[in-house]
């Protein structure tokens, strides 16, 4: 070979490096922008209510069914993609989302603010981001696809430790309006970028299940709200003032009816594939072993995660009083080792063992947060949470280097689409038991917390430790220094019990604090041991292939 030749291989390899690296990058990008969605408000929530004349709780709704509309359609977005082909389902997507972020944007009251990020970001959402999954498999060969999944994943990642950074500057600084604007402006340019996208054709014959759908949304419905709610409601016993059936918070007879639901959809999915009828998953694709271990680690990622972004943002902003670009700030070492594991580890161990990798990524976690804990005092500054973050991004960066390649590639790239609406599924349901678990056991611990130290305190008179433990049972509120001091100036407290009752709420957020990061070590622990069935090897299921199946 002269030359020139050489020349135009060395320039021909360039231009595909730099067209796949536009690829990654229009659909990192895409699952950023889905990601920050759920995270970059959260600071945002009195403005918002404000700025649309409504309450918190109005906001909460909104955002609550957001998480809903989006969950129970993936599901139904991956088989969408099927049918249109994968390529047009993720642009229908972001016109939706974008549209749906410019009405939020110009939203003068919570119905229009519910109609544009509740409903159609949701809906948006739904179609776009089974739709990444597919179109990472149809544009990059499978020894390619551990760090193409590896940065989609840390993207998504990166904007939950951003969101609350990026929130907090628009509302401090501008409107947050301008979020959904600056939205607008990423989905436009998105869609210019994702014609260079190779696509995957509609598949022949594929047809939505109308009964399968209906089913799928009602059960995945029910079950996710009813996480939703826990927090408010209690999981088995109602709290106070909140509503009971039968006895029993809601909340347990609506994850009971989802799941039931969920089982009649299981068995209609396998009485129209006997019958020779179009179905919305396959049956058989979930008895695949590689592929149920890849999703029960996805699971406990997203529980994990999402559990750790509740309580630490408390710890800053609440129990410290930093701002909300302040607390953004301390979150954001998460993304330095997040996105140095999810590039680096398939490129400088690209065999390494997933196994291995997704176990070491647990326990990096599990350090992280035990790190936390153990700092976790009544004098600790904002300074205590540099490590634990930088560790949780190691451990987040590792599962996200090889969990999104071993679910796809446990089945025929055909399937792409459907793994892709039921990894997101579990991903969503993941983030909700986290945040709810979280938040549950935080409250739980404060209340008994609180209350004991009241009553046993010599400086809180005895008929206001008997006040605060009938009115406080159902829970305590988790609230900083100073409103708790407003509250009890309004009260007419006098000085004396004030800081008593002030100083033991400190100690109670302390207290609820260690108990909700105790408990994710816990359950980071029992991931490690779950991680089994993740294979020792990347896997590699040809299209001709059947899905490679095992016993439970």
């Amino acid at each position: 070979m002269d030359l020139s030749q050489e020349s135009g291989v060395g320039h021909t390899a360039g231009r595909a490096e730099a067209a796949a690296g536009m690829v990654l990058l229009t659909l990192a990008s895409a699952q950023f922008l889905m990601t920050l969605d759920s995270s970059v408000m959260n600071v945002s929530i009195a403005t918002v209510a404000k700025d649309v004349g409504t309450t918190v709780t109005g906001i909460q709704t909104a955002i609550t069914f957001y998480t809903l509309v989006m969950a129970t359609l993936m599901i139904t977005g991956g088989k969408i993609g099927q049918i249109l082909g994968r390529k047009r389902a993720f642009g229908i997507g972001c016109l939706i989302y974008g549209t749906g972020s410019l009405i939020t944007a110009l939203a003068g009251n919570l119905a229009v603010l519910i109609v544009g990020w509740s409903v159609l970001e949701g809906v948006g959402a739904a179609l776009i981001m089974p739709a990444i999954v597919a179109l990472v498999a149809s544009n990059f060969g499978r020894p390619q696809r551990p760090r193409a999944y590896g940065l989609v994943a840390s993207a998504g990642a990166i904007a939950v430790a951003a969101g609350p950074l990026i929130g907090g500057l628009f509302t401090t600084y501008l409107s947050w309006r301008w979020v959904f604007v600056g939205e607008v402006l990423i989905v436009l340019i998105i869609l210019a970028l994702a014609r260079r996208m190779a696509d995957t054709p509609p598949e022949p014959g594929a047809r939505l299940d109308p009964v399968g759908t209906v089913l799928s949304a009602l059960g995945l419905g029910l079950l996710v709200y009813g996480v939703l709610r826990s927090g408010t409601w209690g999981f088995v016993q109602p709290r106070a003032g909140a509503p009971a059936w039968l006895g029993l918070s809601p909340v347990f007879w609506l994850i009971l009816a989802g799941g039931l639901v969920l089982r009649v959809f299981s068995w209609w999915e396998n009485h129209r594939l006997a019958r020779g009828g179009a179905v919305l998953v396959d049956p058989a694709m979930l008895r695949n072993r590689t592929l149920r271990g890849g999703l029960t680690s996805f699971l406990f990622q997203y529980l994990l995660q999402a559990g750790l972004f509740f309580a630490v943002p408390l710890f800053l902003s609440v129990a410290l009083g930093l701002s909300a670009v302040a607390t953004g700030v301390r979150l954001l070492p998460l993304s330095i080792t997040l996105l140095l594991a999810a590039a680096g580890i398939p490129k400088v161990f690209p065999d390494a063992s997933p196994r291995r990798v997704v176990r070491i990524g647990f326990l990096a976690l599990f350090a992280g947060i035990v790190i936390m804990v153990a700092a976790l005092d009544a004098g600790a500054g904002p300074e205590i949470v540099t490590w634990p973050m930088l560790l949780a991004g190691l451990g987040v960066g590792a599962l996200a280097s090889q969990l999104g390649s071993v679910t796809v590639s446990a089945v025929p790239d055909e399937q792409s689409g459907e793994v892709g609406g039921i990894q997101n599924t579990v991903t969503n349901l993941g983030a909700s038991i986290g945040t709810a678990l979280a938040g549950a056991v935080l409250i739980s611990a404060l209340t008994a917390s609180f209350l004991a130290g009241v009553q046993h305190n010599p400086a809180v008179p005895a008929e206001v430790a008997s006040q605060a433990q009938v009115q406080l049972s159902g829970g305590v509120p988790f609230m900083s220094d100073q409103d708790l001091k407003t509250q009890l100036e309004k009260a007419n407290v006098d000085a004396k019990t004030a800081d008593a009752i002030v100083q033991e709420n400190a100690n109670a957020r302390i207290a609820g604090l260690r108990s909700s990061l105790s408990l994710l070590a816990f359950i980071a622990l029992l991931a490690l041991f779950t991680g089994r069935r993740i294979p020792d090897h990347q896997p590699s299921a040809a299209p001709s292939e059947p899905s490679p199946a095992g016993p439970s």
